[in-house]
């Protein structure tokens, strides 16, 4: 099959040869284009924590997450056989398995055992953390130098998410928030990660190999998790269970990789400054939790340190 048949993905920008794709040309020529696809990434992501809430009503969190990782990887290698994608060549497998161990199985994992304990809100506090944490992980990573503007900006916004992250949800620390922190580590390794190979390879291919990389061990944990964790599924946990498949898994990482590669990964990060507050209203619309007044507040403080980082240079 030629490489026309990947244009109708999300980034079909990428020009793929038989012998496999290459780096995109474009991606020093449109960052404003980077950075809507990274804030679509986001608006997916900011449902991933109310989904998997939805999900955890019919499933235990180990059996949630396998089974998102195997049918999320199910749905890639059937992607990937079509359009007969290439194998990644051998030097792009270390970075993959990075990918995998972060965004595929750590992330979901770590957040689905805090979301037992830990609120919605509370557990906003690991996006607003990481997208500092992503842009330290990536700067070290490419070696690339920002302004102190951006920094300032970065830890400013930082700070104020995750300040009202942990006043919303009182900011009592727990178990839940040992998961939390390694989740954030784990996922900022993942992050940088792919959106570096989103370089030479397209996003939507960087999260389907690295999800069918963990498909032998995933399916088999799904078989164990399933018979050892009741299973009591209902309209909302299957519809919680899809979104954090096909939405969160599927169509967010790979906008999200193809938005790092074209606008840089440590700016594309602090996009997710607005995350937290997007899970934060959709908490609200979707399991009936409270706001404070603070809300407005926080999320005009938040656009401003966006906004400062979008334009400050590098």
């Amino acid at each position: 099959m030629t490489a026309q048949n990947s244009a109708t993905l999300p980034d079909a920008i990428a020009v793929r040869t038989a012998a496999g794709p290459r780096p995109v040309a474009t991606a020093r020529r449109t960052p404003w284009a980077g950075t809507l696809l990274a804030a679509l990434g986001v608006v997916v992501f900011s449902l991933t924590f109310p989904a998997t809430s939805w999900a955890l009503e019919g499933m235990g969190p180990w059996s949630v997450t396998t089974c998102r990782i195997t049918l999320a990887a199910l749905a890639s290698l059937g992607v990937l056989l079509a359009l007969r994608v290439p194998v990644p060549a051998r030097r792009h497998w270390g970075g993959l398995a990075v990918v995998a161990g972060g965004t595929v199985v750590g992330f979901p994992l770590l957040t689905a055992l805090a979301l037992r304990t830990a609120t919605t809100s509370h557990a906003a506090v690991v996006v607003g953390l990481l997208p500092l944490t992503t842009a330290a992980y990536a700067s070290v990573r490419s070696r690339t130098r920002h302004s102190r503007t951006f920094w300032a900006a970065s830890v400013a916004g930082a700070v104020v998410v995750a300040g009202f992250a942990l006043q919303q949800s009182g900011g009592a620390p727990g178990l839940g928030d040992l998961y939390l922190l390694l989740a954030l580590l784990v996922c900022a390794a993942g992050y940088a990660e792919g959106g570096r190979l989103a370089g030479d390879m397209p996003g939507w291919q960087v999260v389907a190999w690295g999800l069918v990389a963990c498909l032998p061990l995933s399916a088999v944990g799904a078989a164990v998790a399933l018979g050892a964790e009741p299973v009591h599924l209902t309209g909302r946990s299957v519809a919680g269970l899809l979104w954090v498949v096909l939405g969160s898994q599927l169509l967010g990482m790979a906008v999200w990789y193809r938005g790092m590669a074209l606008t840089g990964v440590a700016r594309a990060s602090q996009l997710q400054l607005a995350q937290p507050l997007l899970t934060l209203v959709w908490a609200v619309v979707l399991l009936g939790e409270h706001l404070t007044p603070a809300a407005p507040l926080a999320a005009v403080a938040v656009l401003v340190c966006i906004a400062v980082t979008q334009r400050s240079r590098r």
